[in-house]
């Protein structure tokens, strides 16, 4: 009877054993995923890699759950938080069954973005010098007079690159929007608008006395003046040769800053005039006699009539005496 009893003991002993061993060896097989309360991320996506430390005999299976996606990365410079519940969601979404690991650390971590902070006073630089190598303007003084940054940038660390991309065709002078485009490793990330004011000190042509309608214009009716640029329109005259020699098209007060819309060439030829009109090609010339029937300019395309044929036809003014047919 003792006997009996003793072999059962140790049977039970015996099977306690082996499911002890068969318990551990289940718990050794098992990936362990150990949560760090906190974490940096460098990416826009956060990485169960980048934020656990993942062990198991199984490198293939390990590997993979490293880089299961388990959510957004916050914005550069902030932060949010992930909880285990939601990094087991996202492990059943990726296929994994979550027998075979173990879950290990807090119920809740914090993860972060690193960042690169571009400064204030660095994109003011940024604007400068590109105003300084862009604002070419001859014979003037360029004044920056102010330039405007709303705020200091934050970009996910990497090789940060730029670009300042005026709006096209926007004079450099006045106030100017500039807006800056930055790239991280290559990638656009983030465009910042800035203002910069620009003072261009530039000698006009302005009128020293009244000018009467087709008054021609000569060095006594016209003076140079240092204004500034921001202050006019982009068809001002900053040469005399433009203006001298040529009429108002109107009456014009004294002190008037003169535009390419104030003056105008006399014409050359006027309705009735007799001219020569030419025609050439290669080795070919050929000209007759016309009457002009309105009055044109130089380059002007004018009506004229062939003497000799009384044909109308469409001609080039080449000065006073002649025009110029295409052939």
């Amino acid at each position: 009877m003792t006997k009996a009893i003793f072999n059962v003991s140790m049977v039970i002993l015996l099977s306690l054993f082996l499911a002890g061993v068969a318990g551990r060896s289940a718990a050794a097989a098992l990936t362990s995923i150990s949560l760090h309360a906190k974490s940096d991320v460098k990416k826009d996506k956060v990485l169960l890699g980048r934020i656990a430390t993942i062990k198991g005999e199984d490198r293939g299976f390990a590997e993979d759950l490293r880089d299961i996606v388990v959510g957004t990365a916050p914005l550069p410079g902030k932060s949010r938080r992930i909880d285990r519940d939601h990094i087991k969601i996202c492990l059943r979404r990726s296929g994994i069954d979550l027998s075979q690991i173990r879950l290990e650390g807090p119920q809740e971590i914090e993860v972060t973005r690193s960042f690169v902070e571009i400064s204030k006073k660095k994109i003011e630089k940024l604007v400068l010098d590109f105003v300084k190598q862009n604002a070419q303007w001859a014979d003037a003084r360029v004044i920056i007079k102010k330039i405007n940054v709303s705020n200091k940038v934050m970009l996910p660390r990497g090789e940060v690159g730029y670009k300042v991309a005026p709006i096209k065709n926007r004079r450099l002078v006045g106030t100017v929007p500039i807006p800056i485009h930055f790239s991280v490793d290559g990638t656009y990330h983030k465009k910042v608008w800035t203002t910069v004011n620009i003072e261009v000190l530039k000698k006009v042509v302005v009128t020293k006395g009244r000018m009467k309608r087709f008054q021609e214009i000569t060095e006594a009716d016209v003076v140079l003046k240092e204004m500034n640029l921001a202050d006019l329109p982009s068809n001002v005259i900053t040469n005399p040769d433009e203006v001298l020699g040529r009429r108002s098209k109107r009456t014009i007060g004294a002190d008037v800053v003169l535009r390419t819309d104030l003056v105008e060439y006399p014409p050359l030829v006027k309705r009735g005039d007799v001219v020569l009109i030419v025609a050439e090609s290669e080795g070919l010339r050929i000209t007759a006699f016309g009457e002009v029937k309105k009055k044109g300019r130089q380059g002007e395309r004018i009506m004229v009539e062939n003497l000799a044929s009384k044909k109308k036809i469409n001609a080039y003014v080449l000065d006073s005496n002649s025009v110029r047919v295409n052939f």
